[in-house]
């Protein structure tokens, strides 16, 4: 067990203040260190205490500080949702794709309805996205299902890929 302070011969090694248990020192570093996580980027409750606890800390700790700060306003999963769709929409990933980052950060289901409203209308990012893939005005088969398996693994649906095909289409047609 160590005293309140040691020395190696270089430097002092803090240990816990007399008269404090070593659960009330856990909380504060905890607070301190979420404090300086959140100082960085934001983050969901569930993010912050995996990140926390993935850290080191004591997982009821890192429980009451997580609570305590969005208490306080400085985690909220609702303000941090529209920011993940927005994002992640901005970088040309589709509707389900951003649902699953949403679940990766444990934002709470009932919160990504309101989220996905800020979601914007995908036509135009789908288009640049596909013409990018498909290098001539005629794409073989193979060409397009390379496209097609691209346009899936950012996250865009069925649907979405057959309008913006046939969009793509309707242009090299009007080329001719």
């Amino acid at each position: 067990m160590r005293k309140t302070a040691e020395y190696d011969g270089k430097r002092r090694i803090p240990g816990p203040k007399p008269g404090r248990p070593r659960r009330e020192v856990m909380k504060v570093t905890a607070k301190e260190r979420a404090l300086a996580m959140l100082n960085r980027r934001d983050y969901s409750r569930a993010e912050l205490l995996r990140r926390l606890v993935e850290k080191g800390e004591d997982e009821a700790a890192a429980a009451e500080a997580v609570e305590r700060l969005a208490e306080l306003g400085f985690v909220d999963d609702a303000r941090y949702a529209p920011l993940i769709v927005r994002h992640y929409a901005a970088k040309g990933y589709g509707a389900q794709r951003v649902r699953m980052e949403l679940q990766k950060r444990g934002i709470p289901r009932e919160l990504w309805d309101a989220a996905m409203e800020e979601m914007p209308v995908q036509d135009d990012a789908i288009d640049r996205l596909l013409r990018a893939k498909l290098k001539s005005d005629a794409p073989d088969r193979a060409e397009l299902k390379r496209a097609t398996d691209a346009l899936l693994r950012k996250g865009y649906g069925w649907d979405e890929i057959k309008s913006a095909v046939a969009r793509y289409h309707g242009e090299t047609e009007g080329l001719d």
